[in-house]
């Protein structure tokens, strides 16, 4: 054989050296006495092509209990098939101390290519090792060597690793690479004499003077480099390419910074990953309850345990198949091979091209640029997150489209631009509560000033399992955040003289699940179907809860000031519960203002929540009995009421809560078809509730025949967005959506991060040409809900692992349910025109419309908010007798414009003049305003002074 393929084995403790085809001189070992230095670690692709580091380096280990000088040792080095001289050494200095490394960096092929070593070298020299194979040997002199082997008395440790001519022992190392290393095995205590059995092939894990290292025999030193079943391996081929590990189930041992720790586990990054896109740098290791001190943010470890996939739900279900999170459980050690690491984030855009794409993210240091809004608050008391969309709020797809093509459409476009902001804890109940500053902010629509820079993690994005799962980012930079949707103090004015509303009072029960009752009775329960028990309960559990409950409400109630409301959610206890909200609301607002409309006869179902109305008898009496629609397909039955304004005009009221979207029936339940969720954005049920809008439609008919006015108003939760086919069996029919046709993305509700509308104000089509205007007063869907009256899991309570967090509660209008109300104003006047030949008008005691026409006549308003209207064909001489300024008001609009007249203001121009006669103020036109044309005398108003010259009572 040729002698670059002469195969040699030197053994260093017995005096013999064996080769193939040569003999070789004795050597021996001439270490110090009380010392043994090996050479526990070598790498030689630093700079190469995809290479790990920028340079070579060789590690040496003091296996022994003194320090050992260096001074005067060599390192010297030869290539794999070398036979010459060994002329590429360098001379040591320094000291190794006891039970410690020394790490001797070399040199390298392209120090622009690969990271730096992540720790400081106590040595560097020029030597330039072959990155595959190659020999180098430590000796305790500089004696020159020459030939395969390295035949002198002062070799202290020798390494062929690849496919080396001549090793230690039977066989060398495994080849090596650009991303590998030859590492002793036992954490570099294992010297057999044998480089084949003493060293492993693994992730480069340059350790220095400064490294932890436990002593060889302590327990320590069984975790780097690997055993022999357990595998070396880089980060990003753990994660592979796909949603699941190439690697699961086996034992690998890896390394990376350490970016995050969590309560039970902790994130690292590889420091140079393969440039491979579609895998990660980054990865979970779980650890549980464990402690390894080598775990802090910034520092270089070596982990060993088993590759897994955690299922973020339920085992069963497909979404927690489909995407499960890497992660290596069953660790078995943490090795600290540095410190002071930093991981530059790799910066990330939303949305994802497809949903599904910050998978390849996984476990990583990102910074995800902005701007982003705060979709959903609902889980940050529960478990610190807040639920973030890219770009602006999202809607439910549903509430904007049919369900269909573009609705999926939506669907997408909401998964690919939403993520949840976690707080880097699996807790529940943390404390303090993460996000939340002063004024219990941030709200829902509120905004996230800049980037958010952390780690990428997936998880369930919802309180149930099974459930969706999002992405999530831990933060590593705390965020900021900024107001962008304030609370207002009131609802937004909607017009018209009636106003009329919708509220989901949240399981407004007075009696407790405690057993007790609002009014000191004990051992009570509450009725569903044919049971009767405290079981049943579904609101507050004890007095106090409910009386914070009940303030929120009567806060709320005392805002929207409706003249009629529907309430959802009341305890079907009779008028018990009702009257109890409606003697608090009173209380507060000083007066009997509300009453409760009587129980209907047909009764109200047998549900434990029914609907109920209140009203103000001030401003609407009772038009015959209220009605309920029995009918069995209505879980809960619809309560109609007919109102009489004073002014003898009708409208009727109904009050609807549709059968929810959960509790789906299995499929082979007697109700399934057409009721299990067909995957099209609508949920379970939604044939059922598409059956409960038809039979509304029949009951409409009903109560128009006994009201005699076709003028109906359906108010209440309908359990359905906008676009839904419950909706749509209304709208499709001549009804008409107000919320829509006033505020197209007016919303009550929010779910998996999506802004929906639930609660709903429709109309017959001969009432919305009264609307006019309807608004959502968001006082509850973008609130905390930690804030809402519930005392659990609040301080002083200690059951959250320790102290909950503090009670954010306040005694306002705020979380006082998880429905915000709907308001609708309509303008329920009297329309009264003047006959041809008359002199004299008079109004109803109620709100009325006078059209006086163009004679001269005596007008009287009579009582309530009167409007006074004069048209193009009127020329003066008009006399009211009884205007109330700030009460009732003059139409002056046609008059004014068949004029030519258009400014927004005419008194300010002059074109509207005042002057007084008697005890008498006379309104003028004045067609040139300060021009010389005479004004002409409209109107005289009895009783009234100039002062009644103000834009408030007149429409222009």
């Amino acid at each position: 054989m040729s002698p670059s393929s002469t195969m040699c084995r030197v053994t260093r403790h017995s005096p013999r050296v064996l080769c193939a085809s040569l003999a070789l001189a004795l050597f021996g070992l001439a270490a110090p006495a009380g010392a043994q230095v090996v050479i526990s670690q070598v790498y030689g692709g630093g700079g190469n092509a995809n290479a790990s580091y920028s340079h070579d380096f060789v590690e040496l280990r003091n296996l022994g209990t003194t320090a050992v000088n260096l001074g005067g040792w060599s390192l010297k080095y030869a290539a794999a098939g070398g036979t010459g001289a060994w002329s590429n050494a360098i001379t040591l200095s320094g000291s190794i101390a006891p039970n410690s490394f020394f790490l001797v960096q070399l040199a390298s092929q392209n120090p622009a290519v690969g990271a730096p070593l992540p720790v400081a070298a106590d040595f560097s020299g020029g030597i330039n090792m072959g990155g595959a194979g190659g020999k180098i040997v430590l000796l305790s002199d500089n004696a020159a060597l020459s030939g395969v082997c390295p035949v002198s008395a002062s070799v202290v440790d020798f390494v062929g690793f690849g496919a080396a001519n001549c090793s230690e022992g039977d066989n060398p190392t495994p080849a090596l690479s650009s991303t590998t290393a030859a590492l002793r095995v036992n954490n570099g205590c294992t010297d057999t004499n044998n480089n084949g059995a003493d060293f492993t092939a693994a992730a480069p894990n340059p350790r220095n003077s400064t490294s932890t290292v436990a002593a060889c025999g302590t327990g320590g030193g069984g975790e780097d480099p690997p055993p022999d079943d357990v595998l070396a391996r880089h980060i990003y081929e753990i994660q592979g390419s796909g949603n699941t590990s190439p690697l699961l189930g086996q034992k690998v041992a890896t390394t990376g910074v350490v970016t995050l720790r969590t309560n039970n586990g902790f994130f690292i990054q590889a420091l140079t990953g393969d440039g491979n896109p579609a895998t990660s740098d980054g990865l979970l290791v779980f650890i549980g309850s464990t402690s390894y001190p080598a775990v802090a943010v910034g520092n270089l470890v070596k982990v060993t345990g088993t590759v897994a996939e955690f299922s973020t739900g339920a085992a069963n279900t497909t979404m927690s198949a489909a995407r499960t999170v890497t992660q290596i459980g069953t660790v078995t050690g943490v090795e600290l091979l540095g410190t002071g690491q930093t991981i530059t984030p790799t910066v990330v855009a939303l949305p994802e091209t497809v949903d599904g794409d910050l998978e390849r993210y996984e476990g990583m240091l990102v910074t995800l640029t902005g701007p982003f809004t705060i979709g959903q608050n609902f889980f940050q008391g529960r478990y610190g997150q807040l639920t973030l969309a890219y770009g602006g709020r999202i809607q439910t797809p549903t509430q904007v489209h049919r369900p269909g093509p573009l609705a999926q459409a939506l669907s997408d476009a909401n998964n690919r631009r939403r993520i949840i902001l976690d707080d880097g804890t699996s807790l529940q109940n943390p404390n303090p509560t993460p996000y939340l500053g002063g004024g219990n902010l941030p709200r829902a629509g509120d905004v996230v000033t800049g980037s958010i820079t952390g780690v990428l993690d997936y998880g369930l994005a919802t309180n149930n399992n099974p459930g969706p799962g999002d992405d999530k980012i831990h933060p590593t930079v705390p965020p900021s955040f900024a107001v962008a949707n304030p609370r207002t103090a009131a609802p937004a004015a909607v017009g018209g003289n009636v106003k009329a509303a919708a509220f989901n009072v949240l399981n407004y029960f007075t009696t407790f699940t405690n057993g007790n009752t609002a009014s000191g009775m004990t051992g009570q329960g509450c009725t569903l179907g044919a049971s009767t028990a405290a079981g049943n309960c579904r609101g507050a559990n004890n007095l106090a809860e409910f009386q914070r409950q009940q303030a929120k409400i009567v806060l709320a109630l005392a805002a929207i000031d409706a003249d009629v409301i529907g309430l959802m959610e009341i305890q079907n206890n009779g008028n018990v519960a009702a009257q109890n909200l409606v003697d608090a609301l009173n209380a507060h607002v000083g007066s009997s203002a509300y009453a409760t409309t009587a129980l209907p006869a047909a009764g109200t179902g047998t549900d434990a929540i029914r609907v109920a109305m209140i009203y103000k008898p001030a401003r609407l009496a009772p038009a015959g009995l209220p009605l309920s629609d029995t009918d069995p397909v209505n879980n809960r039955p619809t309560l109609a009421q007919t109102f009489a304004a004073p002014n003898g005009e009708k409208f009727s009221v109904l009050v609807n809560h549709l059968k929810s979207k959960g509790s789906c029936p299995a499929a082979g339940d007697a109700d399934a078809a057409g009721n299990t969720d067909a995957g099209d954005g609508q949920g379970c049920y939604n044939a059922l509730r598409v059956q409960q809008a038809e039979r509304l439609r029949t009951f409409v008919a009903q109560v128009q025949a006994a009201s005699g006015s076709n003028d109906v108003l359906l108010v209440g939760d309908f359990n359905a967005y906008a676009q839904e086919d419950p909706i749509f069996a209304l709208t499709g029919s001549g009804y008409v959506d107000q919320v829509q046709r006033f505020d197209a993305n007016g919303y009550t509700y929010v779910f998996d991060g999506a802004a929906g509308r639930l609660d709903h104000a429709i109309a017959t089509a001969s009432l919305s040409a009264r609307v006019s205007g309807a608004a959502v007063w968001h006082i509850n869907a973008d609130e905390l809900s930690l804030s809402d009256y519930n005392l659990e899991f609040k301080a002083p309570n200690t059951n959250c692992g320790g102290l909950c967090p503090p009670d954010p509660y306040t005694v306002s209008p705020y979380r006082s349910s998880d429905h915000d109300p709907v308001i609708v104003g309509i303008n329920l006047y009297k329309t009264i025109t003047a006959a041809p030949t008359s002199t004299v008008v008079t109004g109803t005691a109620g709100d009325d419309i006078i059209q006086s026409g163009a004679g001269r006549r005596t007008l009287t308003g009579g009582g309530g908010k009167d409007q006074f209207v004069f048209t193009s064909g009127f020329a003066g001489g008009a006399t009211i007798t009884d205007f109330q300024p700030g009460a009732d008001t003059i139409s002056l609009r046609v008059l004014l414009q068949s004029l030519g007249i258009t400014s927004a203001n005419p008194i300010a121009t002059q074109h509207l003049r005042c002057a007084v006669s008697g005890a008498n103020a006379v309104i003028s036109v004045d067609p040139d305003g300060s021009g010389p044309a005479a004004a002409r005398a409209m109107v005289m108003l009895q009783g009234q002074n100039c002062s009644v010259l103000s834009p408030a009572n007149f429409v222009f």
